[in-house]
């Protein structure tokens, strides 16, 4: 198999990994889970845009969403006590636990082999004194300072919505 077929073949296989991951977040009936597949999809989507040579941009979709905004969602859902566990929690069947089992053993063997094949990358000349993250935040925090700041306060505001509406039920 040529390295061109085999990136193909993973970029693919993540893609198909991705709206798997996704079919799975929105049919789940507990949130928790559901978040879980979704951070499922953020990895997946990362990996593929690691494959496309924008490494800053995988990272960031693994700090940002799959890290902080995540957080951020499991925080409030536990924080909204919705419900007895038995109300909320997905069906469990050995179908489910073996398809699980399979899934995990494709991505652990993904792992592996993206560890081992060194695919053909053609990197440009490294130009002195560039640096991609200085540039990117020179823009975010100059640019765009102030839509940066009014989602940090709308995100805010979202929490203490939540927490008033939690305490209103108890």
């Amino acid at each position: 198999m040529t390295h061109g077929l085999l990136f193909q073949f993973h970029f693919y296989l993540f893609g198909l990994l991705a709206i798997a991951g996704s079919l799975l977040f929105v049919t789940r009936k507990s949130p928790v889970a559901a978040a879980l597949w979704l951070v499922n999809v953020m990895f997946c989507i990362s990996a593929m845009f690691v494959m496309l040579d924008a490494q800053f941009i995988g990272a960031i979709q693994v700090l940002v969403y799959a890290g902080a905004i995540m957080v951020v969602f499991i925080f409030v859902v536990m924080l909204l006590n919705l419900g007895h566990p038995a109300e909320v929690q997905d069906l469990r069947s050995n179908g489910t636990r073996i398809t699980a089992g399979l899934v995990g053993l494709a991505m652990l063997a993904e792992v592996l082999v993206l560890s081992r094949v060194k695919l053909p990358v053609e990197l440009p000349a490294p130009t002195p004194g560039a640096n991609v993250t200085a540039s990117v935040a020179d823009v975010l925090f100059h640019q765009y300072l102030l839509p940066f700041e009014l989602t940090s306060v709308l995100l805010l505001a979202a929490i203490v919505g939540a927490v008033v509406l939690a305490k209103r039920r108890s």
